[in-house]
């Protein structure tokens, strides 16, 4: 019998895959306990479609992304902070600090885990950062501390 996977079966299947098994198997175990659903017509014209909307929206993710990373490509953006005696800065200069500045100079926004630095800013200097957009879309910046 042909079905349609639900949900991953170690040794059997991963979700949306469509495999042949035994009858027994399928009706008792995987159908039985959700795992699984017969591969008739309307089950198989529900699956595709499903399959071409998550590419579709995959599609449309990355192309945000493209664009997003465009936007940025080439650009700096300059991190005012505060700064002590003796022109040392308070703390460092974080993902997120760096996530706020590119936002609002830049007007793209991006999350602070997706901000890769290459060394740790603690000091006042220009620096690069690495921001990673979608799977194999990302864009170096520099960011320039400066005192405020």
């Amino acid at each position: 019998m042909k079905v349609i996977f639900l949900q991953d079966v170690k040794g059997t299947a991963k979700k949306g895959e469509v495999k042949e098994v035994s009858d027994g198997y399928a009706r008792n175990f995987l159908i039985g306990k959700g795992l699984a659903i017969e591969a008739n017509a309307k089950n198989l014209s529900d699956l595709a479609g499903k399959k071409a909307s998550e590419q579709h929206k995959a599609d449309v993710a990355k192309q945000d992304a493209m664009d997003a990373a465009a936007k940025v490509k080439g650009k700096s953006v300059t991190c005012k902070c505060k700064a002590g005696q003796g022109g040392k800065l308070f703390g460092s200069v974080t993902a997120g600090n760096i996530a706020d500045v590119v936002k609002e100079q830049l007007g793209v926004s991006i999350d602070k885990k997706k901000i890769s630095l290459s060394t740790e800013i603690k000091a006042f200097g220009a620096y690069t950062a690495e921001l990673k957009f979608h799977q194999g879309v990302s864009e170096k910046i520099t960011v320039n501390v400066v005192e405020e």
